[in-house]
C-alpha cells in the first residue's frame, strides 16, 4: 500500500545560506525561448485568444503563426514576451511556428478544452493502479485526448518555467495511447484525470487537454499563493519562514511539499496564463484535522487560482473524500465528516463549482480506492450538465431542509431525480439527537422526496445526521444511481472547530 506522507506542515531548515529552491534566476539560460508548457501534440483552449509566451533578449521581436493567423510582439525589459492568438474553434491538427532569436516548430496541435487536474495522492494515482488496469490501458487509444504532467517542484517564490524530463513525459504533451497513458508518474497518468477527460472527449467529440499537476500527501495551503494566504492569518508563521528563504536567511527543503505556498509557486504559477476551460481537484485527506479552517482555505485557493489566471470564475469541480477505515459502530463526531462538509459548503457557496460524491466507492483498507472510473465519471457529469448543456443528472440527493413532526423529523432533498432509493431494505446511516446532543441510530423511511427519521430513544428530536463518519454506513441514492451526500442539520461545534 502507498501511504501519503507529511500530513502536517513541516518546518523549514534555517541557516545563513543563500536561497536555493525557489529563487528565480535572472540568466537567459533559465528561461526558455518558448515556455515548456507549449510542445507538439498540445491542446489550445478554444474560443479565446490563447496566451503564448517565452523569453528572449529584451526588446527583441517574436513572431507566432498558427492556423493562418500571425501575431508579432516584442519582449519587455526583462526579456519576457507574450502574445495572444486566436480565437480558434475546436479542431485541428495545426502547426505553430515561433520565430525570433531562435525558431521553434510545433506540430499536431489541436484546439479544444483544457482542464487542470490537481490535488494529492488520489489525483496523482496512475491508471496502472485502478480496477481492470490492464484492460483500461489497452483500450486507451484516444487521438484527440492529450496529456501533460507537471514535474514535482517546490519553490519559495513563483517560478516562470516548468521543469522538463522527457524520459518520464514531464514537460511535454503526448497523444493518449496505451504507452503514454501508462508512462511516468505513479504507475501512469492520473487515473481520475484520464477517466474525466475520456468521458468528456467521448461525449462531446472535441479535443480535450489534461494538465496533471499533483503531489501525494500535500496540504491545500501549499497550493495557494502567498498573497491569498496572508489575510487568513493562520499561515503567517509559515509564510514568514518563506520570506526568510527569499531574503537569504534560510533554505527550503526541495523534497518537502508540505509548506505553505511552495506548490503554487512551483507547479501552478508556471502554468499561468495558459488558456484553460476549468479545473478538477481531489485533495483534503491531509487537511482533515483542520476541517473548519478548510471552509475558508478551499474557497480562498479557488479564488486565488481564478484571480491569477484572469479568465473569470472558470469551472472548478471537487471530489469529496471517499469512505475509509473501519465502519462506524456508534454515531458521533468525526474529522473526515467535517472535511466533507467543508467541501460541500464550498461547492454550495463558491460560484461555478460542483462536487463529486464518492462516499460509496472507497476502500476500508486503502486510502487510495481503486475505483477511479466512477470518480472521473461523476466529475464529468458535473461538467457535462453545468458547462456543456447536457441534460444529465449530475448529483445525488443533497440535503435541503428539515421539518419536525412530534417524535419524527422529515428531511427534504434536492437532486432526487425521479425519487429516492435505498439500496437495501430501508435507508441506513441516519442518526438523530435531542437537545442533549446525544446521538443514536435512527429508524428511517422514504416518503416521496423526503426521508422520515425517528427513534424510540429520542422523544423530542432536534437534529439529524447522515453518513457522518470516516467510513459511514449509508445507502441512500436517487434514481440516477448517484449517492446522497453526507450532511448534518445541526451546527454544533465539531472536533476540528479549534484546530489551526
Amino acid at each position: 500500500m502507498r501511504f501519503d506522507f507529511g500530513l502536517c506542515s513541516a518546518l523549514l531548515l534555517l541557516n545563513a545560506a543563500t536561497p536555493q529552491a525557489g529563487a528565480q534566476g535572472d540568466s537567459r539560460e533559465e528561461h526558455p525561448f518558448l515556455s515548456s508548457v507549449f510542445t507538439s501534440n498540445m491542446v489550445l483552449q478554444r474560443d479565446m485568444k490563447d496566451p503564448i509566451w517565452g523569453w528572449t533578449d529584451p526588446g527583441k521581436g517574436v513572431t507566432i503563426t498558427i492556423g493562418g493567423k500571425t501575431v508579432r510582439v516584442k519582449a519587455d525589459g526583462h526579456g519576457r514576451w507574450e502574445a495572444k492568438i486566436g480565437p480558434f474553434r475546436a479542431g485541428g491538427p495545426y502547426q505553430m511556428k515561433v520565430s525570433g532569436r531562435q525558431t521553434v516548430d510545433l506540430t499536431n496541435i489541436l484546439v479544444g478544452d483544457v482542464w487542470i487536474c490537481s490535488g494529492q495522492s488520489n489525483m496523482e494515482m496512475g491508471i496502472g493502479n485502478v480496477n481492470n488496469a490492464k484492460d483500461e490501458i489497452a483500450a486507451a487509444n484516444f487521438p484527440t485526448l492529450r496529456l501533460y504532467t507537471v514535474q514535482k517542484t517546490v519553490a519559495s517564490s513563483p517560478l516562470d518555467s516548468l521543469g522538463r524530463n522527457d524520459g518520464q513525459l514531464f514537460g511535454q504533451w503526448s497523444v493518449c495511447d496505451p504507452r503514454t497513458v501508462a508512462t511516468g508518474g505513479w504507475n501512469g497518468f492520473s487515473a481520475v484525470g484520464y477517466f474525466f477527460g475520456r468521458e468528456l472527449n467521448q461525449q462531446l467529440h472535441i479535443p480535450i487537454g489534461l494538465i496533471h499537476t499533483s503531489w501525494g500527501g500535500t496540504i491545500a495551503e501549499a497550493w495557494t499563493s502567498e498573497p491569498a494566504l496572508r489575510p487568513l492569518k493562520d499561515f503567517d508563521g509559515a509564510l514568514d519562514q518563506i520570506d526568510k528563504v527569499n531574503q537569504g536567511q534560510a533554505t527550503l527543503d526541495k523534497g518537502n511539499p508540505n509548506v505553505s505556498t511552495v506548490l503554487y509557486n512551483g507547479m501552478i504559477a508556471p502554468l499561468i496564463p495558459y488558456g484553460i476551460k476549468g479545473a478538477i481537484w481531489y485533495q483534503g485527506e491531509s487537511n482533515a484535522g483542520r476541517a473548519y479552517q478548510y471552509r475558508r482555505l478551499l474557497p480562498t485557493m479557488i479564488g486565488d487560482w481564478r484571480t491569477h489566471w484572469g479568465e473569470g470564475d472558470f469551472p472548478f469541480y471537487i471530489v469529496q473524500l471517499a469512505n475509509w477505515q473501519a465502519l462506524q459502530k456508534q454515531p458521533g463526531d468525526d474529522a473526515w465528516a467535517e472535511l466533507r462538509e467543508a467541501q460541500s459548503l464550498t461547492a454550495k457557496t463558491a460560484p461555478h463549482t460542483g462536487i463529486a460524491v464518492i462516499i460509496d466507492i472507497g476502500d476500508a483498507a486503502d486510502i487510495h480506492p481503486k475505483d477511479k472510473q466512477d470518480v472521473g465519471k461523476r466529475l464529468a457529469l458535473n461538467a457535462l450538465a453545468k458547462d456543456y448543456g447536457k441534460r444529465v443528472a449530475y448529483s445525488g440527493p443533497i440535503y435541503r431542509s428539515m421539518r419536525k413532526h412530534g417524535r419524527e423529523i422529515s428531511v427534504r432533498f434536492e437532486h432526487v431525480d425521479r425519487g429516492l432509493v435505498a439500496k437495501g431494505d430501508k435507508p441506513e446511516g441516519f442518526a438523530i439527537a435531542g437537545a442533549d446532543r446525544k446521538w443514536v441510530w435512527a429508524d428511517a423511511k422514504i416518503a416521496g422526496g423526503t426521508v422520515v427519521v425517528s427513534s424510540p430513544q429520542v422523544s423530542n428530536p432536534v437534529a439529524v445526521r447522515y453518513a457522518w463518519a470516516i467510513n459511514p454506513i449509508c445507502n441512500l441514492y436517487n434514481t440516477a444511481g448517484l449517492p446522497a451526500s453526507p450532511f448534518r442539520t445541526d451546527d454544533w461545534p465539531g472536533v476540528t472547530a479549534n484546530n489551526k
